[in-house]
């Protein structure tokens, strides 16, 4: 098969389309012949050589797919030859085939197309993991979601607002702006002209604060309010983990899907061997997902 190979770690340049060895399908999993594949950030990190395959992944990026079921292995028994799906993957993507554990699997959902079906699986497991699963985000509370233009925030946006949150986010752009409203954002704040401390401060009497990469906060409204940090990453847990995730997804994101509650927001689909230019794109200045067709 084909599959996009880094040849170092490196800029986008370092993407190159090779003829690998067909994916190997082992006990529990099923091969999927890609119809499409999600382009990720988790994807240009590893471009970088700061974000390896957890062991025995594939060695090739690429974090959700779609396409056809064309073998099952050993213990499979809820999905069959030719059955179309999406799937979160750890790795592999970015290839004509990928091999994936059952328990990652997820039909297409109504009304959605096999391609960009593509375009949910990461997004929507990691934004139900640590949103809902992990904070517990439900109806009437608020949500700060930065870079509301991204693949994340995009559906981000549109899952808390089904729920009944009330959604701010930010973008560099009014632009970008508009578009998150359109999505059902409430507060749009506009990183690069205002300061969005003081804005979420002022929507929340008080309450809100966000600080980048690091910063420092006062343990004690942490202690008496008991509240909780926590961080997302689906790439490294357990196949067990994610099966349980991907059960939650099915059973709580689906239905807003199939409703046209959420819906895909595609940027652009370009060929597989036009991965560079996908992560030129994803890099710079775009609006939803970036898809990568074999």
């Amino acid at each position: 098969m084909k599959a996009i190979v880094i040849r170092e770690p490196g800029g986008p340049e370092v993407l190159e389309l090779r003829e690998v060895p067909d994916p190997e399908v082992h006990d529990g999993e099923v091969l999927i012949k890609v119809a499409a594949a999600g382009v990720n950030r988790a994807d240009t990190s590893q471009r970088k050589g700061q974000y390896p395959p957890p062991p025995g992944a594939p060695v090739y990026p690429g974090l959700e797919c779609s396409g056809v079921i064309e073998a099952v292995g050993s213990g499979v028994e809820n999905w069959k030859v030719g059955d179309e799906v999406c799937a979160l993957l750890s790795g592999g993507g970015y290839a004509e085939k990928v091999a994936v554990s059952a328990g990652q699997l997820l039909p297409i959902p109504k009304g959605i197309s096999l391609q960009d079906a593509a375009s949910f699986p990461e997004v929507a497991c990691t934004v139900w993991s640590t949103i809902f699963m992990t904070s517990h985000l439900s109806s009437g509370e608020s949500v700060l979601i930065h870079g509301g233009t991204s693949g994340i925030g995009t559906f981000a946006i549109q899952i808390a607002k089904y729920i009944g949150a009330k959604v701010f986010t930010t973008a560099g752009s009014e632009e970008h702006l508009l578009e998150c409203a359109k999505l059902g954002a409430d507060v749009m704040i506009n990183y690069k002209k205002e300061d969005f401390v003081v804005c979420v401060k002022n929507e929340t009497n008080g309450k809100g604060f966000q600080g980048g990469n690091s910063g420092e906060f006062n343990l004690g409204p942490l202690l008496m309010k008991r509240l909780t940090v926590s961080g997302a990453g689906l790439r490294s847990r357990t196949t067990k983990n994610k099966a349980q995730i991907v059960a939650e997804v099915l059973a709580n994101v689906w239905p807003a899907i199939e409703q046209g509650k959420v819906k895909p927001i595609i940027y652009k689909a370009l060929p597989l061997e036009d991965a560079a230019e996908a992560h030129r794109l994803i890099e710079g200045d775009h609006m939803g997902k970036i898809l990568l067709i074999p």
